[in-house]
């Protein structure tokens, strides 16, 4: 049965989803240094996973390495869950320790 459209309530729900998405808490994500990683492979995972242009992905990796630890965005929980596996499995396919954590805001 196709469901007749109602432009009210459709508005109404991506009003409120819209909304939830804007009230969600943000979390941090957190590299580690390492003494394994090689810094330019740290670049293309920042690059590809969490889209930071080559520049930022730069600047991150260099203050990771300096100071330990950087931010490397601010995201929704399940966003950064989701960004983090996917770059602690291509770091584990390529066999080196890469190391993030997320962190509340």
């Amino acid at each position: 049965m196709v469901r007749p459209l109602n432009l009210e309530q459709d508005t109404q729900q991506d009003i409120f989803t819209n909304l939830e998405s804007a009230f969600e808490s943000l979390w941090n994500v957190i590299i580690h240094n390492d003494d394994v990683t090689p810094y330019d492979f740290v670049i293309v995972v920042l690059q590809r996973f969490f889209q930071l242009p080559p520049p930022d992905a730069e600047y991150v990796t260099y203050i990771a390495h300096t100071e330990g630890k950087a931010i490397v965005a601010t995201l929704p929980l399940k966003e950064a869950q989701k960004r983090v596996g996917q770059a602690h499995f291509a770091a584990s396919l390529e066999g080196f320790p890469l190391t993030f954590t997320i962190e509340p805001e």
